[in-house]
């Protein structure tokens, strides 16, 4: 039997030290241990998945919540300019864990996001393929 634990849900049975920063009985707020910005934290749903798609509603809700309280929180700290929340999901999940990544952003703070080369359409068509399947009562 495989005993790995990841490393957030280590965190949240508190079998892992962390500086946290918010809990409740269905989330943990802790600091990013390799921060893009001073006080950047992970927002983490207790439950362990991997991907947005997984998580409960009403969790998700939830993370939203929190995200704002932090978002005020560091902009009256901080006196940022504005703010980033960013969450990788499935293969892009780098934890295996889902987390909510939010920092205080400044004017010229060098962070931004690397475009791939190439071309993607933007089209009729592909706001058709999204409306349908977004339509569509099994998703």
């Amino acid at each position: 039997m495989d005993t790995f634990m990841c490393e957030f849900c280590q965190i949240i049975n508190k079998e892992r030290t962390a500086y946290i920063v918010y809990e409740d009985e269905k989330l943990v707020s802790f600091l990013d241990a390799d921060p893009i910005n001073e006080g950047h934290v992970l927002v983490v749903p207790k439950e362990h998945v991997d991907s947005l798609d997984k998580m409960q509603d009403n969790t998700l809700s939830d993370v939203m919540s929190v995200s704002k309280k932090i978002v005020k929180a560091l902009c009256e700290i901080y006196g940022s300019d504005g703010y980033s929340i960013m969450q990788n999901g499935g293969k892009f999940c780098d934890y295996g864990h889902i987390h909510f990544h939010i920092f205080p952003r400044y004017e010229n703070d060098g962070f931004g996001f690397t475009y791939p080369e190439g071309s993607f359409e933007y089209s009729g068509v592909v706001a058709e393929r999204l409306k349908k399947k977004l339509t569509d009562t099994n998703i």
